[in-house]
C-alpha cells in the first residue's frame, strides 16, 4: 500500500512539472484542472504516515545489567530512551538503601556512605537486584519493566568477631544448666557459619550454627569421675566462625565442672537404706520376743520346781513334829521327795543363761538401731549430708547384723508392727532388762 502511494505521488509531481510548460498552455483543447481538496488531503495523509513510519518500539538505550559501587563513592548515571523523555515517568523497585532515580530525566543517584554497612543496612559483596521501569504518562501501554544488579565493595578488609554472652572462665557443678548466646560484631564481611568443638566428647547439648543461636547444655552427675584431682574439671569450649572468604575467628569459654550430689538418687538410696534398716530391726524385735518367751517360760517352771520343793521340805518339817508314828514317818520321806525333784528341775527346765544374755543382747542392739536411726533422719527439704547419714546407716546395720550373726532371725512373724512395738516398750519388760546398779 505505501509503494502505491510512492508511485502515486511521483506521477503527480511529474504530471505537474509537464503542465506547468508554456507549451501545453496554449493549446485550446488542453486544460489542466486545479487541484481539489480531495487531492489536498491525500497528500498530507501519505506525509503523516511516512512520518510515523520512522517511529520505533520504546527501548533504553544505555541500560548497564551491573553496576560495582566502592564504598564512600558516588553514583550518578542517566538512563536515556529513544523517544521525547518528557513524555515518560521512571521509577525503581526494591532498591537497597539510598538508592533513588529521577523520575523526570531517569537519573540514578546514590551515595555509599560507609554509616549504611557499619549499621547493618547494606552488605558489601552482595547482589541486589532493583527493578527499573518507564512509563508513558499519555498512553498507559507503552512502558518498560526490566532490572540491573548493583555490588558495594571495599578495599578495606574489617575482620568479623565472636563473641560469647557470657565472662569466662565459668564455674558450676553437676547438674546444673549453662546457656549462652555467642554473638557476632559484624565486619566487612559477615559471619555465615559457626562451628564448634571442645577439649572433650559431651552429649546432650544444643548446636551453635549462626550469629546469636545458644548453647545450652547441663552437665550429668557422673561427668567427674572419681580418679579426677580436686573433684573437678576444665571444659574448652571453642566456637570457630567464618565468612564467605573463609576468614575466621574463634571465640573460647572457659568452663570448670565440680563435683555435686545427685540429689534425687541419694534420696532414694536413703529411702532403701531407711527400709532395710526398719525392718531388721523389726525382725530383732521378734527374735527379742520369742527369746523373752522361752526364757519366761523356763523360769516359771523352774519356779514351780523350787515351790514343789519347799513345800515338800516344810511339809516333812511338820510331819516330823506330830506326835503320830506315820505322821513322823511322813515328815522324814518328804525332805528326801524335795531333794530327789532338784535334778528333775535341772533335767526339765535347765536354766535359760544363754537364751537371757541373747535377749539382753538384741535389746541392746534394738535400743542402739533406733538410737542411731533417729539421729540419721533426713532434715528440711534438701539435706545435703544425705550421702553421709546413708553410710552411717549402711555401717551401723552391717555391724549389727556381724555382731548378732548367731541369732536366729525369724522372718516370718505373726505379730503386726504395733504389737511388737508394744510388747518390747511394756513396763514389764523394761523392769526385767533395766540396767541394775551393784
Amino acid at each position: 500500500m505505501t509503494e502505491k502511494k510512492s508511485i502515486l505521488y511521483l506521477v503527480l509531481l511529474i504530471a505537474s512539472v509537464i503542465f506547468a510548460c508554456p507549451c501545453f498552455s496554449q493549446d485550446p483543447f488542453f486544460h489542466i484542472p486545479t487541484a481539489s481538496p480531495a487531492t489536498d488531503t491525500t497528500v498530507k495523509s501519505t506525509d503523516t504516515i511516512l512520518h510515523k513510519s520512522s517511529d520505533t518500539i520504546l527501548r533504553i538505550r544505555n541500560l548497564n545489567p551491573y553496576f560495582t559501587v566502592h564504598v564512600d563513592s558516588t553514583l550518578n548515571y542517566r538512563l536515556e530512551i529513544n523517544k521525547d523523555q518528557s513524555h515518560y515517568y521512571w521509577f525503581i523497585k526494591n532498591s537497597p538503601v539510598g538508592l533513588k532515580i529521577n523520575k523526570d530525566n531517569g537519573t540514578l543517584s546514590f551515595r555509599a556512605d560507609r554509616s549504611y554497612f557499619l549499621s547493618g543496612k547494606l552488605k558489601y559483596d552482595y547482589d541486589y537486584k532493583v527493578n527499573v521501569g518507564v512509563q508513558n504518562l499519555d498512553n498507559p501501554v507503552e512502558h518498560i519493566d526490566t532490572s540491573f544488579t548493583i555490588l558495594f565493595f571495599t578495599t578495606e578488609i574489617i575482620h568479623s568477631r565472636l563473641k560469647a554472652s557470657v565472662s569466662s572462665p565459668l564455674f558450676i557443678e553437676e547438674g546444673d544448666t549453662i546457656n549462652f548466646k555467642i554473638e557476632c560484631e559484624t565486619g566487612t564481611f559477615p559471619i555465615e557459619n559457626i562451628s564448634f568443638f571442645s577439649n572433650m566428647p559431651l552429649k546432650n547439648y544444643t548446636e551453635v550454627k549462626r550469629c546469636d543461636d545458644e548453647f545450652k547444655w547441663a552437665p550429668d552427675f557422673d561427668f567427674i569421675k572419681g580418679t579426677d584431682s580436686g573433684k573437678q574439671k576444665l571444659l574448652l569450649l571453642n566456637f570457630v566462625g567464618s565468612d564467605k572468604f573463609f576468614n575466621k575467628d574463634t571465640c573460647m569459654v572457659k568452663i570448670y565442672v565440680r563435683d555435686a550430689l545427685n540429689y534425687p538418687v541419694a534420696v532414694t538410696e536413703y529411702h532403701k537404706m531407711a527400709k532395710r534398716f526398719n525392718t531388721y530391726i523389726l525382725q530383732l524385735k521378734y527374735a527379742f520376743v520369742q527369746l523373752d518367751k522361752k526364757v519366761k517360760k523356763t523360769k516359771h517352771t523352774r519356779t514351780s520346781f523350787d515351790l514343789t520343793t519347799a513345800a515338800t521340805a516344810l511339809g516333812g518339817t511338820i510331819f516330823s513334829s506330830s506326835t503320830g508314828s506315820t505322821a513322823q514317818t511322813t515328815g522324814k520321806i518328804l525332805p528326801s521327795a524335795g531333794v530327789a525333784l532338784v535334778p528333775v528341775k535341772e533335767t526339765v527346765s535347765p536354766p535359760m543363761t544363754a537364751e537371757q544374755n541373747s535377749a539382753s543382747l538384741v535389746r541392746s542392739a534394738i535400743k542402739r538401731l533406733e538410737y542411731t536411726y533417729t539421729e540419721n533422719m533426713l532434715v528440711g527439704g534438701k539435706d545435703m549430708e544425705v550421702e553421709k547419714k546413708t553410710a552411717k546407716l549402711k555401717d551401723e546395720l552391717k555391724q549389727t547384723q556381724i555382731q548378732l550373726i548367731d541369732i536366729p532371725i525369724d522372718e516370718n512373724t505373726n505379730m503386726t508392727e504395733e504389737q511388737l512395738d508394744a510388747y518390747f516398750n511394756s513396763p514389764k519388760v523394761n523392769k526385767k532388762y533395766r540396767l541394775k546398779d551393784k
